[in-house]
């Protein structure tokens, strides 16, 4: 059984307003390709919702499962990465009180994949993705680098997501 970590809500909104960050960086990728489909830009609303009322609801759940459905339907891997990145701001406010790599992964994801979302859009070029670390790093709040310190660090993996997941953990926990 894992440990368990405290999350406030406090934590889970500064998360989430970091994440909604983010992840807006990305969605042009996702609506140059999609211009018609709001699912992604809709759960990045949902969450900005969350961070002013507190509440996490079943629509939230809602909104993050479509963005995730956007993703797997455009058929680009740019704009797909873009989808995903929406997909994990919106379950931020879910995200649960386990001392695991998995929760760490939930809180990372919408940096990471937003970050390789550019990457892909540049044609694979991983100077573009570290970019996108630098941004998230430098706007992120103190209490992400605080909620990641409670849990379990991430390794380095062999894929460019594992190496991403990898970098930012490593690089907010200091």
């Amino acid at each position: 059984m894992a440990n368990k970590v405290n999350i406030s809500d406090e934590d889970r909104r500064l998360l989430a307003l970091w994440s909604a960050d983010c992840v807006e960086r990305a969605l042009p990728l996702f609506e140059a390709k999609a211009p018609s489909d709001t699912r992604p830009r809709e759960a990045i609303e949902g969450i900005r919702t969350f961070v002013r009322e507190g509440k996490r609801t079943g629509q939230l759940r809602s909104l993050a499962w479509a963005a995730q459905t956007a993703a797997r339907e455009v058929g680009d891997p740019a704009a797909t990465a873009a989808a995903r990145a929406a997909c994990y701001a919106g379950a931020t406010p879910y995200i649960h009180p386990l001392a695991t790599p998995h929760q760490s992964k939930h809180a990372l994801a919408p940096a990471v994949y937003t970050a390789r979302a550019h990457e892909l859009a540049a044609g694979d070029d991983t100077g573009v993705g570290d970019d996108e670390l630098r941004w998230a790093i430098e706007h992120a709040p103190p209490a992400v680098g605080e909620l990641l310190r409670r849990m379990p660090p991430r390794v380095p993996g062999r894929s460019r997501l594992d190496t991403l997941y990898h970098q930012l953990d490593e690089a907010l926990r200091r």
